[in-house]
């Protein structure tokens, strides 16, 4: 499942927000369509988001900071997620997270030169019973091991 996005268009993020702007937790609602759409949340989406819902850029900002998932740039064609929560870490996660570094050649929270890979942390995929867990494109994947993580290194960047 790779992942093709829009490139960002102020008129076509108006649109997406006016489509969202009445429903309940409109915020959370809108950031979630922005980026789904381009990919990212663009900056210049902010003060749009913040006058639609007549709040400040500052709320805006502080919802879009205070989540993990929220991107400031585009993502990798691929994304790559692994577990970092304590159950994923006390069975083995710390290893895999630096082996995945190590493969792709970036850290978390960055992509490939290639842009083919995102490596990115997040904190509980709700695996705990077959930590340590990842996800890919949006498929969990429990019960990682040195094995299983290769397949997935590998698979993400084809």
């Amino acid at each position: 499942m790779t992942a093709v996005y829009e490139p960002w268009d102020e008129t076509r993020g108006a649109e997406i927000i006016a489509e969202h702007a009445q429903q309940e937790g409109a915020t959370l609602v809108i950031l979630h369509a922005l980026q789904e759409a381009f990919g990212y949340v663009p900056e210049a989406a902010i003060p749009m988001v913040a006058q639609a819902l007549n709040l400040s850029r500052a709320e805006v900002h502080g919802v879009f900071t205070f989540y993990h998932d929220f991107r400031h740039k585009p993502a990798g064609r691929h994304v790559l997620k692994l577990c970092r929560a304590e159950a994923c870490q006390a069975a083995g996660g710390d290893a895999l997270a630096a082996r995945a570094e190590a493969r792709l050649g970036v850290s978390l929270g960055n992509t490939t030169a290639d842009d083919r890979v995102t490596l990115e942390p997040i904190y509980c995929l709700g695996l705990c019973a077959t930590a340590p867990s990842a996800m890919l494109d949006g498929r969990l994947v429990g019960r990682l091991d040195e094995k299983r993580l290769d397949a997935l290194v590998a698979e993400a960047q084809r």
